[in-house]
């Protein structure tokens, strides 16, 4: 039973890319791994960017420098 977690900044994923990225990460697994799509479970986290960190930096901070 496959469990895969997506983290993501929330800065506006939509529900349509959220149902291509289950779908396709499903997929993945079923051609690699030969799993089972009713047994795979596919998990999408929205991150506030204010908990997003990159090179030692707050995402939230670093979008605003842009």
């Amino acid at each position: 039973m496959p469990y895969v977690n997506i983290k993501v900044t929330d800065e506006g994923v939509t529900s349509a890319q959220k149902r291509k990225l289950i779908q396709g990460v499903t997929d993945l697994l079923v051609n690699v791994l030969d799993k089972d799509p009713k047994t795979t479970h596919i998990v999408i986290d929205e991150v506030h960017i204010d908990n997003w960190g990159v090179s030692g930096e707050q995402y939230g901070k670093l979008k605003k420098q842009q």
